[in-house]
């Protein structure tokens, strides 16, 4: 099947009119659910998701704004041992994660334990509901080249369907939606552009479904000069719901009334508050995505000069 059988036919929606009724994504006569929010950095704190204090970070209030008028409750917390204890109260789990999660970081957070993360993935491939924004693909790293494709990757990486790579610097570029009927896409027209922090991908589980794919003409970095690939998609991980879109580096997407749509529309999926067909079809809508440019090597850095 060519991608353009995919593509939407309707219009560029306008900016700043949400297209979900005030608690769309919640379920009707159920009690509300609660999504754990989960944003601890092992690696580099993206500004969305960095605290002053025991204040919430930028996209912790959005978000749990976004549950309040949509019907479902958001717990933020960067404490990882929050896996180790009562997974049952949450109805899903959201990541916007670096690095490795079982490791110290800068911030002093509190590390999940192997044995936590085990249990996150043991609760998912039992039907918990599983959300990944923006870095949530760059925790967890699988062994090898870090351009390359590995035949085991670990299993977060594994679960969540993709693994980033690096990303170049940000372009105003295009992504395509591939998935019309897929909850939360109705308002995206043929295509979302935004100015963004793209992030050049690997690893693609082979029975994605792939909501938008990232168009890279035009994005001049060398690790865009490949193939249009995934950049949202949902799979099934066991019993579990996985829905991952790479959006979410900057503020401002993260107040754009389509993105919100778009999350909210994989929340209500993942919650399983509505249905979308996944049938995979990363093979018609990407048949190239898994060849990834050989990048070329990082300089090093220039040593300090002696005082």
């Amino acid at each position: 099947m060519r991608r353009r059988e995919f593509l939407l036919s309707s219009g560029m929606a306008a900016l700043g009119v949400s297209a979900f009724p005030t608690g769309w994504v919640s379920a009707a006569g159920k009690k509300k659910q609660r999504v754990l929010y989960f944003t601890r950095s092992a690696g580099f704190e993206h500004s969305v998701v960095r605290r002053k204090g025991e204040e919430l970070a930028y996209s912790e209030k959005i978000l749990t704004e976004l549950g309040k008028k949509s019907g479902f409750e958001v717990v933020c917390t960067k404490d990882g041992s929050v896996f180790d204890g009562d997974l049952d109260q949450w109805d899903a789990i959201a990541f916007y994660t670096t690095g490795d999660l079982t490791k110290p970081d800068k911030q002093n957070d509190r590390p999940m334990s192997p044995q936590g993360k085990q249990r996150l993935l043991d609760a998912i491939a039992a039907g918990k509901g599983f959300i990944g924004f923006h870095s949530s693909t760059d925790s967890f790293h699988s062994k090898g080249r870090s351009d390359e494709n590995q035949a085991q990757p670990d299993p977060y990486i594994a679960m969540i369907g993709g693994e980033f790579i690096i990303h170049g610097h940000q372009w105003n570029a295009a992504v395509t939606p591939t998935s019309p009927k897929f909850p939360g896409t109705a308002g995206l027209g043929d295509s979302l552009r935004v100015l963004e922090e793209w992030y050049a991908l690997k690893n693609f589980a082979k029975d994605m479904h792939v909501v938008l794919v990232q168009e890279t003409e035009g994005m001049n970095d060398p690790c865009y000069q490949r193939a249009p690939y995934p950049e949202t998609w949902a799979r099934m991980h066991g019993k579990g719901r996985v829905f991952y879109t790479s959006l979410g580096h900057r503020e401002d997407i993260w107040t754009n009334p389509q993105v919100q749509d778009l999350f909210l529309g994989g929340i209500a999926w993942i919650l399983r508050n509505v249905n979308a067909d996944i049938t995979p079809n990363i093979d018609a809508v990407t048949p190239k995505a898994s060849v990834i440019p050989k990048l070329p090597p990082q300089q090093p850095k220039k040593p300090k000069a002696a005082k």
